[in-house]
């Protein structure tokens, strides 16, 4: 019966939850995009006082690998990385859409024809986002792509579109067999059944070169009354 800490900071939520044998024992979020470092660190203190009061041992780390904030991967990642290292104990990471894929299945029915579609918002019309059926195997691979009227076109089967990125392509994906899907984002109670199942299957990762799944490169900017010095 395994112990696992999950970690969820792809977004601006920041989620950490224990699981044990699959069902979660412990679990805190925070929606208020509050710093991820100062927060994050606080919750995993919160949880390992109530792993030391029940007397469990601790048997892996999970996280959330990705797609999302570059900042909030970083932190993530980097954290459970401490804590691989600290508890000596294996990485397991698990796909960001996914974990919001698996919060669509357990909260509804789909039916067998149907993909669900996870959307994390990327700036303007670019989303991050893959498809998948209700055994969440892929039916199209995770890319970065940018919503219009032409989008999909080619997809006949009814497709449940979710996620902090579908709301603002509602208007360019507005068609018969498409629906929305409000409320999803990732969570860390959300990864558990995935990061046992990965746990189960030794699925586990490098710790020492592990790295987030960013997708796209890190593109840093310059606020525009920022003043140069000579």
């Amino acid at each position: 019966m395994a112990t696992l800490i999950n970690i969820e900071t792809s977004t601006e939520i920041c989620s950490v939850a224990l699981s044990s044998d699959g069902k979660v024992i412990w679990h805190k979020e925070n929606y208020e995009g509050m710093s991820h470092s100062v927060l994050l660190a606080k919750f995993i203190e919160e949880m390992m006082a109530f792993v030391k009061e029940a007397g469990v041992k601790i048997d892996g780390v999970a996280v959330s690998c990705g797609p999302g904030s570059y900042t909030g991967l970083r932190i993530g990642v980097s954290t459970a990385k401490g804590l691989c290292y600290g508890l000596n104990v294996p990485l397991i990471s698990v796909n960001t859409l996914e974990v919001m894929t698996n919060h669509v299945l357990k909260s509804q029915e789909v039916g067998e024809k149907v993909w669900l579609c996870p959307m994390i918002d990327a700036r303007r019309m670019e989303v991050y986002t893959a498809f998948y059926d209700k055994t969440l195997s892929q039916k199209r691979e995770t890319s970065a792509d940018i919503i219009d009227e032409n989008s999909y076109l080619d997809i006949q089967n009814e497709v449940l579109f979710f996620g902090n990125g579908a709301a603002k392509c509602k208007t360019a994906l507005h068609r018969g067999n498409f629906t929305f899907v409000e409320n999803v984002v990732p969570l860390a109670i959300d990864m558990v059944e995935l990061s046992h199942a990965a746990y189960d299957q030794k699925k586990f990762q490098d710790v020492a070169y592990f790295e987030p799944f960013y997708l796209k490169e890190f593109v840093a900017t310059v606020a525009k009354n920022k003043v140069f010095g000579n």
